[in-house]
């Protein structure tokens, strides 16, 4: 079936490309349980290697190129569809590719900067600093000095991986018709959220973007660094950034020798993220070692933030439920959350009760070890056959990875004090005055309108009373007097409600 997908000709040698790397890595008994039969005549042979099929399927992804391990990396999200031995190996996904000689790039760095980088920089090395699929890191210096990093995408990547765009929907499609149980992981909206995903890491002023609002959503704190974007020389296919020099946080020993602090860096680094999720609303979406930076003073630096997590305060409100009712072993308050997170899912109530009460048993009333928590939860939800929505499980996938990260190099660190200790923070911020600003500007213009509306809702009431006086002759509450007397009451409290919050929204701003 995969071989009669309609595809343009100028997809189809990336087809057959893409077919004979699934056919290299042995694949076929992945297809045939998709529903894609007859894609792989040796399915029956491979079910004795089944016990290696994630690894040669995450092999294959990196084979395949950046928008199949940027596929890979979102199912390594889904531990409440995929089993932990799938989740284990897709984590481990990689965008690799040989370094490219910078003359190759340098047609492409031209375009983008207008001139070439002789002209443009006081300084280039030619010499890689790093490379992955879809770019390649040269460092650099301004003319003033200051020491940067250019980011180059790869020469006609684009082209490459919008047609693997095309192929996967087409692909996502026949998946969703063909296999009941390819329809549990919603292929074809799965497929949007790729698209989405890569369409935003090829344009580099959405990295550049991204940069910019975590650094000012850290402007109060100093301990927090975010590369300043110099959109001088930036554009889609080129990103220039402050070179930073630091030390990943891999090795306690190493950060010692630094003169860091292990300690206070996992107690800052949880403090970072969870101020990211719930507060500020959008997050570092992989916070692996290889994408922060220690610094001497306990600072951290947040690196490549090509892919950020956006959330709603609707999700910060339940998230902060559920957090709350494992501290307080509330099983209703966990389930009511529960139940807004599986909706869709046709799961009964009664098991959804059950559920908050085995985990409020298992994981109440001491502190929460995120990792078993959350592996534990996903693991119920696939045995309920529940789906939980892609940005609830981005959020896990960070805090765990974060909390992975600042385990190893503060052994016993406990992400629920951090949780505890946000509180503070969560609450404060919603007493500030950032916070009531834009809700009573909001609330001050609706009051404006309906004081704009007075004189036509004045003359509406007095019509209706000239039109119908019977109806209240017979009441004295009821008068045409009493009742014009009530609304224009009602009338000119608004108003002055309105002006009062009008000029209160004015002070604050």
């Amino acid at each position: 079936m995969i071989k009669s997908l309609l595809v343009a000709a100028r997809d189809r040698d990336r087809l057959k490309e893409i077919l004979q790397i699934t056919s290299r890595f042995g694949l076929g008994v992945l297809l045939s349980r998709l529903g894609l039969d007859g894609a792989e005549s040796r399915a029956g042979a491979e079910e004795a290697d089944a016990q290696s099929l994630p690894r040669r399927t995450r092999l294959a992804l990196e084979a395949l190129g950046p928008t199949f391990v940027k596929l890979g990396q979102i199912l390594a999200t889904r531990g409440d569809l995929l089993p932990p031995e799938w989740i284990a190996e897709l984590e481990q996904l990689h965008s690799r590719a040989p370094t490219l000689p910078f003359e190759q790039l340098r047609p492409a760095v031209e375009e983008a900067l207008g001139e070439p980088p002789e002209v443009a920089f006081a300084s280039f090395d030619p010499q890689p600093l790093a490379a992955a699929s879809m770019a390649q890191v040269h460092r650099a210096t301004l003319q003033d000095g200051r020491e940067v990093v250019m980011k180059i995408r790869r020469p006609d990547i684009r082209p490459r991986m919008e047609a693997d765009l095309r192929l996967i929907a087409q692909l996502a499609a026949i998946v969703e018709a063909a296999s009941a149980e390819a329809r549990r992981f919603a292929p074809v909206a799965m497929m949007r959220q790729l698209a989405e995903a890569v369409l935003e890491e090829l344009d580099f002023t959405a990295e550049g973007r991204n940069a910019d609002r975590l650094r000012a959503d850290f402007a109060h704190e100093p301990r927090v660094e975010v590369p300043q974007i110099h959109w001088a020389w930036s554009s889609e296919t080129l990103l220039v950034m402050d070179y930073i020099d630091g030390v990943p946080p891999r090795d306690a020993e190493m950060l010692r020798r630094a003169g860091i602090d292990p300690g206070a860096i996992a107690a800052l680094g949880a403090d970072i993220m969870l101020d990211m999720v719930l507060i500020n609303g959008r997050f570092h979406a992989d916070p692996h070692p290889g994408n922060l930076l220690c610094l001497p003073g306990n600072r951290i630096v947040l690196l490549d933030i090509g892919m950020i997590g956006h959330v709603s305060p609707r999700r910060r409100e339940e998230f902060i439920g559920f957090v709350q009712a494992l501290n307080t072993g509330d099983p209703a308050q966990l389930a009511d959350v529960l139940a807004i997170w599986s909706t869709g899912s046709d799961v009964p109530g009664s098991q959804i009760q059950a559920m908050a009460e085995r985990l409020i048993a298992r994981h109440s009333g001491g502190p929460l070890v995120l990792q078993v928590l959350v592996g534990d939860f996903l693991s119920l939800m696939r045995a309920e056959g529940m789906a939980l929505p892609p940005d609830l499980l981005l959020i896990f996938k960070a805090l765990v990875t974060v909390d992975g990260v600042l385990s190893a190099i503060e052994p016993g660190f406990n992400l629920s004090d951090a949780m505890k200790r946000s509180t503070m923070r969560i609450a404060m911020a919603r007493l500030s005055l950032e916070h009531w600003a834009p809700i009573l500007q909001a609330l001050a213009w609706e009051l404006a309108k309906v004081g704009n509306d007075a004189p036509r809702l004045l003359r509406a009431a007095i019509r209706r009373l000239e039109a119908d006086p019977a109806s209240t002759a017979t009441d004295p509450a009821n008068h045409p007097s009493t009742a014009l007397i009530s609304a224009s009451r009602w009338i000119a409290g608004a108003i002055l409600a309105g002006a009062a919050l009008i000029a209160g929204a004015l002070l604050l701003s």
